[in-house]
């Protein structure tokens, strides 16, 4: 059985990833601050604080009766969005805290590491500064807008580098839209009386479940390097055709190709291609 060790488990795309893992005959360890307030008996836990390196190696080795080896790491803690805390403090946690993980995966032999990149580093909000094109894809330099955006640029940049160091190595951030569960859509609805209040990331979102399934692919892959997915939504979070929307709040921003009316802006193509992933879940089937 395949062990991998799952940062940020406590949180809402963590527990989900914990779920997803632990339903596919992995073993699961969670290493967090604070314990998950429901974890799964199959999973097993250790409390960390990922900004000290000493911590991160040990516990990608060896836990005393725990677990003697470490196979894979999904790497999702971090302060989750800007705004939450200072500035300062938001990348005094998040940066330190990668590359305490990249550095310690490979000082334990461990080669195969995936982790929450972000949506933020395409240039949200797209209302102060637009994209090249819609659909949005992974084609454009990264152009963080935010403190916490340029932490996941830096975090980027570092498996570049960590990558030319060990070409064996593999390091996948996975760009996430905004994490829903099941209990966020009842108030998707209000939405559609105000479409410009998410536009910051047109309209862009990701169920936990679907976000749990690219990350299990992302460890199941057999690429090696650097690569970087956005893993979004099929669909918007709005009615209104997508088509319709940007023509109404992006009206200087071209299509590189048609899309169906409800298509995401923020295009999965290369997450299908590359890493099989199929989202499965939509606001629609909830509301």
């Amino acid at each position: 059985m395949t062990h991998v060790v799952v940062t940020g488990g406590s949180g809402k795309l963590g527990a989900a990833v914990v779920t997803e893992l632990l339903e596919h005959g992995y073993e699961v360890t969670v290493l967090d601050r604070v314990r998950p307030a429901a974890l799964d008996p199959r999973a097993q836990f250790v409390q960390l604080d990922l900004t000290d390196y000493g911590q991160v190696l040990e516990a990608l080795t060896a836990v005393d009766d725990r677990y003697d080896h470490v196979d894979a790491v999904a790497h999702l803690a971090a302060v989750p969005a800007p705004g939450l805390l200072t500035n300062s403090a938001t990348f005094a946690n998040n940066v330190p805290s990668t590359y305490n993980v990249f550095a310690a995966a490979q000082a334990a032999g461990i080669l195969n590491v995936v982790w929450a990149s972000s949506e933020t580093v395409l240039g949200l909000p797209f209302g102060s500064s637009p994209p090249p094109s819609f659909p949005v894809d992974e084609s454009y330099a990264v152009r963080p807008q935010s403190t916490y955006s340029l932490g996941k640029a830096v975090e980027e940049e570092m498996a570049r580098h960590f990558t030319r160091w060990n070409p064996d190595l593999k390091l996948i951030g996975l760009r996430f839209s905004n994490v829903m569960v099941e209990s966020d859509y009842a108030a998707f609805p209000a939405f559609e009386d105000d479409p410009e209040s998410r536009s910051w990331n047109a309209w862009g979102y990701i169920d936990a479940r679907d976000g749990a399934q690219a990350v299990r692919l992302a460890l199941e892959s057999t690429l090696t390097g650097f690569e970087a997915f956005i893993i979004a939504a099929a669909d918007t979070v709005l009615s209104t055709g997508s088509s319709e929307l940007a023509a109404r709040y992006f009206p200087d921003v071209p299509f590189t190709r048609e899309v169906v009316p409800a298509e995401t802006l923020l295009s999965i193509e290369k997450a299908r291609r590359m890493l099989w992933y199929r989202p499965e879940h939509s606001w629609r089937d909830h509301v």
